[in-house]
């Protein structure tokens, strides 16, 4: 076997991308915890996968990037999707009261977040373009809760009440997004080996890579701010975040310092990876529990087959 050969073993599998997913009637199910408040316990253990459809993955992603892309918009713009990306048929996105675009520190850290907001804009697009064209239906956006950053900050022992808005500050806005990026690169990573369509896997390979740029990006204007203000307090926010989503949903995380900016694994430098049943976890805000179908930031579910845990 080649060295190749050997990063590719070692890397996901179908088996491990798809732990926790469970059959189509678990992830359909509409159970479990659904309180906007993080549901801290044991990290969900790994059980037996099954095999799902192109189309239903994608979906799934589709979810996230609404999520993402939605974030963005509104720090960049004071702004959402429109009514024509989010499809017919979509559900609201709760923001914080007196939602505007941050306040920036500088022109750049504005262009910044213009540049990311496009691109998850996009990512969208060609989503449910590839969904179509594999002859499926993409999901609307589902219900989305911007205001959960704010207990999900007192879960993480950021704050004491839950009063943090990624949107009041580029620094905090760093923080916010420091909590999707890291989660869309390892869940992406997860994906990758499913896709039956080397079409489809090398749209989603393409988008991997640039939100792994984005992910660098907000790691490094973290870092880089400390470093440059000689105040840890943002980097030290951005830790306890990371720490959150291993008690909420498992999976590899490095903490994050001038020496360590790069998230991967220490022996062959490849990118970690999450299961679909830990990536629900945490954007649900609850660790352990098969059933888990809403919460956090999606407080209705996902839109989709892959919407529940199962562990």
């Amino acid at each position: 076997m080649n060295k190749i050969d050997e990063l590719v073993k070692k890397a996901v599998t179908r088996r491990t991308f798809l732990a926790g997913a469970g059959t189509t009637a678990a992830a359909m199910a509409v159970a479990g915890c659904s309180s906007s408040t993080p549901n801290l316990g044991n990290p969900p253990p790994p059980v037996t996968p099954l095999d799902i459809p192109d189309n239903d993955i994608l979906n799934f992603a589709l979810n996230l990037e609404y999520l993402e892309a939605e974030f963005y918009l509104y720090a960049a713009t004071g702004k959402g999707l429109s009514a024509t990306d989010a499809l017919t048929g979509a559900g609201t996105t709760t923001v914080p009261s007196g939602i505007a675009a941050v306040p920036w520190s500088s022109p750049s850290f504005a262009q910044y977040a213009n540049e990311i907001a496009q691109d998850e804009l996009d990512h969208v697009r060609l989503l449910q373009s590839a969904i179509t064209a594999n002859k499926g239906t993409p999901v609307p956006r589902p219900n989305l809760d911007l205001t959960f950053f704010a207990p999900l900050a007192v879960a993480a022992g950021i704050t004491t009440t839950p009063t943090f808005n990624p949107f009041s500050s580029t620094n905090a806005f760093l923080v916010g997004a420091f909590v999707f990026e890291d989660v869309g690169v390892t869940a992406y990573s997860g994906a990758a080996p499913l896709l039956t369509s080397t079409a489809i896997l090398s749209a989603a390979a393409g988008i991997q890579a640039v939100e792994a740029y984005h992910a660098a990006e907000i790691r490094t204007l973290l870092v880089g701010g400390a470093a440059l203000s000689s105040d840890q307090t943002f980097v030290g926010y951005a830790n306890k975040v990371s720490a959150l989503r291993g008690t909420l949903g498992g999976g590899n995380e490095t903490a994050l310092s001038v020496t360590s900016i790069v998230a991967a694994d220490t022996t062959n430098a490849i990118a970690f990876h999450r299961t679909t049943d830990q990536v629900l976890h945490i954007v649900y805000g609850a660790a352990g529990g098969a059933g888990l179908a809403k919460g956090g930031f999606f407080p209705n579910g996902l839109n989709g087959k892959i919407t529940a845990t199962a562990s």
